[in-house]
């Protein structure tokens, strides 16, 4: 049976290799899970539990899993070292998992210290639009491997609002692709639909505007479909290779 580890750090970086210089290919974000497949001196070789990828971490002090009872659902919710809101100790981004040990007044309990209960959802919570709250990461910084409210990119994005409604979501644009089934095409394009070009992923907000983690403007930005379609051409020669519904 494979034994599984819980990351209890803010965000945690996920290189190609056993090394600080490599590419970093994705981050765990507190309270993902990860089983330990390998270990070369002060790495270890892992897959993370809720999609599968595989990477490379710095040798660290990790909890047994954790099954978590609640889930963040803000762009990023403060910790306390109190039930108060002084002595901020730092903050978790949106999705992170917790699993509350107590409760007082607004707030809950957990490993690293209080978090503001309104911050949180229980973790069965699923709301009907699954992209109902994308727009909080609408000026977030471009960061190729982000997960998080200090960088995200753009497969990302689509990822992390998945798995915070309990909703499997493969890593990588390539990969989403070919696992979302249902195309349809631009011009029955709706609200949520998911528009996939060679290596970068946008969300359909509207039949006219998309939401996207853009490298070329270094952040994550709401524009209009067609204007985004053409710039892309123009710019990387890429067309639409797809459009998924879910």
């Amino acid at each position: 049976m494979t034994k599984y580890f819980t990351n209890n750090f803010p965000i945690l970086n996920i290189y190609k290799k056993s090394s600080l210089n490599s590419e970093i290919v994705t981050q765990m974000i507190f309270g993902d899970s990860f089983s330990i497949f390998g270990r070369k001196r002060n790495w270890m070789r892992i897959k993370i539990k809720e999609d599968g990828y595989k990477g490379f971490i710095k040798k660290k002090d990790f909890p047994n899993f954790l099954k978590p009872t609640h889930k963040i659902n803000i762009l990023k919710a403060k910790v306390y070292k109190y039930p108060n809101k002084r002595n901020k100790l730092h903050e978790i981004t949106f999705g992170s998992k917790i699993r509350v040990l107590g409760k007082k007044s607004n707030f809950l309990k957990f490993s690293k210290g209080w978090i503001y209960k309104k911050d949180t959802k229980p973790i069965h919570y699923r709301e009907k639009n699954p992209f109902k709250n994308i727009k909080i990461f609408r000026h977030i910084k471009y960061k190729w491997g982000g997960k998080s409210f200090k960088g995200i990119d753009c497969s990302a994005l689509i990822q992390v609002f998945l798995n915070f409604n309990n909703k499997f979501c493969p890593r990588d644009a390539k990969d989403q692709v070919k696992f979302f089934k249902k195309n349809v095409s631009l011009k029955n394009l709706k609200k949520n639909d998911i528009i996939y070009w060679k290596g970068h992923v946008a969300l359909a907000l509207s039949k006219n505007k998309l939401i996207h983690a853009y490298g070329p403007m270094k952040k994550t930005v709401i524009m209009d479909i067609n204007h985004t379609i053409k710039r892309i051409e123009q710019t990387a020669k890429l067309k639409v290779i797809a459009i998924k519904r879910l």
